[in-house]
């Protein structure tokens, strides 16, 4: 008995995915970057964007595929961007003790950080000048952007969102000097990301609630002597075992969790003049038009209409051969 239990728990085990676990809901819907990429440029890293919908396009093939310099379809998304302002800069420095890295002081704008109601403000643009004589006592330089999607019609949110968006640059001078110019002023699309080139997308997925094992992670139905329980998962381990281990499909949440899909490439990059040659008439499904800059995506993004969306530049360094801005043909409306 105990050895045909052990066979189910393996066939059991072997059904569904342990690419991502734990499966849990996401704690906040900005979508989270734990790691950046090293870019020698000084640009900002990651920006922030609203799921449209989707649409194809008609465009010439660029790659080295079987239909090089053809004309073809691709599926693609679109995002609307909103707009955005650099209200400070963040510092880090390492623990004497630990030597892990720390916050060390952030300096702000001090108009933007009374609008965003930001009352305590330790550092503000006039004291900028001491902080570059000390810059040796930090490791690391990061920009301190606040967007505001009130502007988009479709995105139906009111608060703004902070975020923190890391530097390129070779040294914490330049990436300091880098947002130092930006500093309470508007970053678009345009001066962080080009026509063709490859982004990670991050994203929180659609939220799909409790959930039972076979629909969670796709094992099979029992058969129908199985205890009077069709879509039961199944033993849940061996009979001397203490603790059911974390790989047995269970049921629980299912969706609304952070992923992150790597090397998307940018279509196209539009301004807000050019809004109608995307709109669809009546709008897109459950969103709306675009009233201001967009992004298109190549093929799909995770979550639903409305959700906020993260672009990142490669980490895994797609762009060395070099960005190749796409001949598009037509855009479906």
């Amino acid at each position: 008995m105990e050895n045909s239990n052990i066979a189910l728990l393996v066939l059991t085990m072997a059904h569904g995915s342990l690419q991502y676990w734990p499966h849990r809901r996401a704690q906040r819907r900005l979508p989270r970057a734990r790691a950046n990429p090293k870019i020698k440029e000084q640009t900002m890293a990651s920006l922030v964007a609203f799921k449209v919908g989707m649409t194809h396009l008609m465009m010439v093939d660029d790659s080295d595929s079987p239909s090089k310099n053809q004309e073809i379809s691709r599926a693609c998304t679109l995002l609307e961007v909103p707009r955005m302002e650099v209200y400070g800069i963040r510092l880090y420095g390492k623990d004497p003790l630990t030597h892990y890295k720390t916050t060390k002081t952030e300096v702000l704008n001090k108009s933007v950080a009374q609008k965003l109601n930001i009352k305590k403000i330790q550092h503000d643009e006039s004291k900028l000048d001491s902080f570059k004589q000390r810059i040796g006592d930090y490791t690391d330089a990061a920009a301190l952007v606040v967007a505001y999607p009130k502007d988009l019609k479709g995105a139906e949110q009111n608060h703004p969102v902070k975020f923190e968006s890391a530097v390129g640059g070779n040294t914490v001078q330049e990436k300091f000097d880098f947002v130092t110019k930006f500093l309470g002023k508007e970053i678009k699309a345009t001066d962080v990301f080009k026509p063709g080139e490859y982004v990670d997308v991050m994203a929180i997925t659609k939220g799909k609630g409790w959930a039972g094992p076979i629909k969670r992670f796709g094992v099979k139905r029992n058969f129908h002597k199985a205890t009077n329980k069709i879509r039961h998962g199944g033993p849940l381990g061996a009979f001397g075992s203490g603790k059911v281990f974390y790989s047995i499909p269970r049921a629980g949440q299912m969706g609304f969790n952070y992923r992150t899909e790597h090397n998307k490439r940018l279509l196209k990059l539009g301004a807000k003049a050019d809004a109608d040659k995307v709109n669809v008439s009546g709008g897109y499904l459950n969103y709306g038009l675009i009233s201001n800059d967009y992004i298109v995506v190549d093929g799909s993004v995770g979550g639903p209409a409305k959700r906020m969306v993260r672009l990142r530049k490669s980490i895994r360094n797609r762009n060395l051969k070099g960005v190749k801005e796409p001949k598009i043909q037509y855009i479906s409306k």
